[in-house]
């Protein structure tokens, strides 16, 4: 049983091929829309342990197909957050299970 501990954004904030980031217990937290599910992923490059964006809420590519690392161009699955091209290719963003509610809140899952 996975038990739903803290909302931390509507499904509304992010709009499908796009990804926000939310302060949350666990630190600061990606999540993205593809095909009308969420993925969520912690906001570091494992290549460098910084954050992806240069600018605020700025985590896509400009075709909005992959999240980006603004830092040296790495970019990641959005289903998976496996790097495909970059320094840390076949590394991974860090995932963080959620939960979709049917109230459109997206929780983190314990």
């Amino acid at each position: 049983m996975t038990t739903m501990t803290e909302c931390i954004a509507k499904t509304e904030q992010i709009e499908e091929r796009d990804a926000r980031s939310f302060d949350t217990s666990i630190g600061e937290v990606i999540i993205t829309q593809r095909d009308g599910l969420f993925y969520a992923y912690k906001n570091s490059c494992p290549h460098l342990n910084i954050s992806l964006e240069f600018q605020e809420q700025q985590f896509m590519d400009l075709d909005h197909e992959y999240l980006i690392c603004a830092n040296h161009g790495a970019l990641f699955e959005t289903e998976t957050g496996r790097c495909v091209a970059g320094p840390c290719l076949g590394k991974s963003l860090v995932h963080v299970p959620i939960q979709v509610h049917s109230d459109g809140g997206i929780y983190l899952v314990a």
